[in-house]
């Protein structure tokens, strides 16, 4: 599998990049604080509609959770976007066994109570204006294999112009507290309970 790789210098570059082309590209970009235990991991479930989506999230964990991000990519966007390996990123580099290592190497990840993890459980760019968020059964795995000392967190995410010429993205964040005995339709049913909310939000957002 292809793993994050560290380097120091161009971590801090793409920090500040990040947040530079965030602030030069939106008019603003939004989200709720939230409360999460600070002895366990966080894993996000978030909506994937964009190139930008990492980077809203790993800008959210900047300044809210300040966490070490990880993002769950697909081996195609690895080696093309280089810098992702630097900012935490990993992927299969094949199918079969491969795809097991990462996602026991995602739970190992959420064992430690300095990271976060990113997912997109659609594991596809879908549209924004999706009703539903369909989730992968990778997901439901790796919560399972790891220890379960974690805060699973959902965030969905929505761009809106209104009267501006840069657009504005405003991403709703919601602790979950997750029940004793968890399935993937249960997971995927509560997530997209917060995604009906959060559309029913934004909705009502007027200038």
């Amino acid at each position: 599998m292809y793993h994050p790789r560290k380097n120091t210098f161009i971590y801090r570059f793409f920090s500040w990049y990040i947040e530079f082309i965030i602030k030069k590209d939106f008019a603003s970009l939004h989200y709720n604080t939230i409360e999460t235990k600070e002895d366990t991991s966080i894993l996000i479930l978030a909506n994937h509609f964009s190139w930008w989506d990492g980077f809203f999230i790993f800008y959210i964990n900047k300044k809210l959770f300040k966490k070490q991000f990880h993002v769950l990519v697909n081996a195609e966007n690895y080696n093309k976007v280089g810098f992702l390996k630097y900012l935490g990123a990993f992927a299969a580099e094949s199918s079969g066994k491969d795809i097991i290592g990462m996602l026991g190497y995602a739970s190992k990840l959420l064992d430690d109570k300095n990271n976060l993890v990113l997912i997109f459980p659609q594991g596809k760019l879908q549209s924004n204006h999706v009703k539903n968020i369909t989730f992968e059964k990778g997901v439901m795995q790796i919560i399972k294999s790891s220890q379960k000392r974690l805060n699973i967190v959902f965030a969905a995410t929505f761009i809106d112009y209104f009267s501006r010429r840069k657009p504005t993205a405003q991403t709703y964040l919601q602790n979950w507290d997750s029940e004793e005995y968890m399935s993937l339709q249960l997971l995927k049913s509560a997530y997209n309970k917060h995604y009906d909310q959060s559309v029913v939000k934004q909705t009502q957002i007027t200038e």
